[in-house]
């Protein structure tokens, strides 16, 4: 590990408390595209570190998730289908990985799976972030809509969760570093590549 990533993961580690956590996962909950792979278990590795208290971790990281959700369910729901669909298709959205099809594809398993969706979709790649918004077109209930959603999330963060705990207990936290360092520099990199390849 060269000392700049040590230097980056360092920085990340340092900075990563509860209002963070709570911060990136609600970016995560939303549309734009950030993992809550490189949230959570570094942050319950801090835990198991003895320098944050895992409970609170996962109850930050389910906040901040369910905060993003609701900005993408109200989003949808007073925006509405047509004009959702037509951000879709702009430039901005595919700098985000975002697409109709994306879109498509998440209303459609709303459809065919209703409510429960909200809660078995956030434990699903690819469909997680999106599933708010066929919820919002679908103008469900915000009380069922918060309940699942919350159910999802916590289920998702505490199988992080315990994943980062125990990436400590058993030594193995220079692979996390090796992940996040991966994530970023890959998503980066794709953004740049693809904002070059548009102009």
């Amino acid at each position: 590990m060269t000392e700049l990533t040590s230097a980056i993961i360092a920085w990340y580690m340092t900075h990563l408390n509860y209002w963070t956590i709570a911060l990136l996962m609600a970016i995560e909950g939303s549309f734009i595209p950030f993992p809550s792979e490189i949230v959570v278990p570094p942050a319950a590795y801090k835990a198991a570190n003895g320098e944050l208290n895992f409970i609170l971790v996962i109850v930050s990281a389910t906040i901040g998730a369910l905060i993003g959700s609701l900005f993408n369910y109200f989003l949808a729901k007073f925006l509405g289908r047509p004009i959702i669909y037509k951000l879709a298709d702009s430039k901005v959205a595919k700098v985000l990985f975002l697409n109709a099809e994306k879109i498509e594809q998440s209303e459609q398993y709303f459809l065919k799976n209703g409510n429960m969706s909200t809660l078995i979709g956030r434990l699903l790649p690819g469909i997680r972030q999106l599933i708010s918004i066929p919820a919002g077109f679908a103008k469900m209930n915000l009380k069922s809509f918060i309940l699942y959603t919350t159910i999802g999330t916590l289920t998702w963060n505490l199988v992080l969760g315990i994943i980062g705990y125990y990436s400590f207990k058993l030594d193995i936290a220079k692979y996390i570093g090796y992940f996040l360092l991966a994530g970023v520099i890959i998503l980066i990199t794709y953004l740049v590549y693809k904002a070059k390849f548009k102009k």
